[in-house]
């Protein structure tokens, strides 16, 4: 997968230099190229920005000087890259999105600062991009570069060879719909909290049960809204049961909530 990022904080985007997105990039797993969007000014204080017509407080970024940034960043692409530019009024990150880019060969990321871009830099993209406005949360950042470093975190994780152990994308938050149950390590009983006696059993079916399970209970305790949209239709007896301890019933392969309570996490 390639990458291209377009800010006028280019040192922002450093920390993509580390960790696991940093490996990828050093064993050619992932291309990812950060573009300062001022050395495509044409004036000599390279300037982004201007006032906003019809009034207003803040500064709007001009369009010229993203034009020509997009168009060097695919200038010949004989399929649209994906344009993502990240704003408070796109529609909402989240791991489906995060594995549906990951299926993507080329990403471009318009970070906007200021007020936001000129709005016909978005309509001409259309042209040469397939434009996806993305949102990371219902909340106002300084600009897009923050959200770029979760995306593209979310994104290039996804990609095979960068996590080094694959089963560990089946088991996190979000990759079922649910969140992760709770882990656990050495020693067994640390300042008198001790770990779940099903986790020293060695009995594996016992312990993938129990999992499930907490992933239930962390669930409707913290995010009860993503159990509104996950298919229960294929679920056991016992986690139809366990859901029903926490007061949801299966109908119709949906989870319909009632009145009950949430039994303690670690029980």
């Amino acid at each position: 997968m390639r990458i291209d990022v377009v800010s006028i904080f280019p040192e922002y985007l450093a920390p993509l230099e580390l960790s696991l997105i940093g490996k990828a990039r050093q064993d050619g797993i992932l291309e990812l190229n950060v573009h300062d969007l001022r050395t495509f000014t044409s004036d000599k204080h390279r300037t982004v920005d201007d006032t906003p017509y019809g009034g207003g407080a803040g500064m709007v970024m001009k369009p010229e000087p993203w034009a020509r940034a997009l168009e060097s960043v695919a200038p010949d692409a004989q399929k649209k890259p994906v344009l993502i530019v990240p704003s408070p009024a796109g529609e909402r990150f989240n791991q489906a999105l995060a594995y549906e880019l990951a299926e993507e060969e080329r990403l471009v990321f318009a970070c906007g600062r200021y007020e936001g871009i000129d709005e016909r830099v978005i309509d001409w993209a259309h042209e040469h991009f397939t434009v996806r406005p993305v949102s990371l949360g219902d909340y106002v950042l300084n600009g897009g570069e923050v959200a770029v470093l979760a995306m593209v975190e979310a994104i290039g994780r996804l990609l095979p060879g960068v996590v080094g152990n694959p089963e560990s994308l089946v088991e996190e938050s979000h990759s079922d719909g649910l969140l992760e149950y709770p882990v656990y390590t050495k020693p067994s009983s640390w300042r008198e909290h001790d770990v779940p006696d099903v986790l020293l059993s060695g009995n594996h079916g016992k312990i993938a049960q129990w999992r499930k399970h907490q992933q239930f209970r962390r669930t409707a305790e913290r995010r009860p809204d993503l159990l509104a949209g996950f298919d229960a239709s294929g679920l056991s007896r016992a986690d139809r049961t366990a859901l029903a301890d926490l007061g949801y019933d299966v109908v119709d392969g949906r989870l319909s909530p009632r009145p009950g309570a949430v039994p303690d996490e670690r029980s």
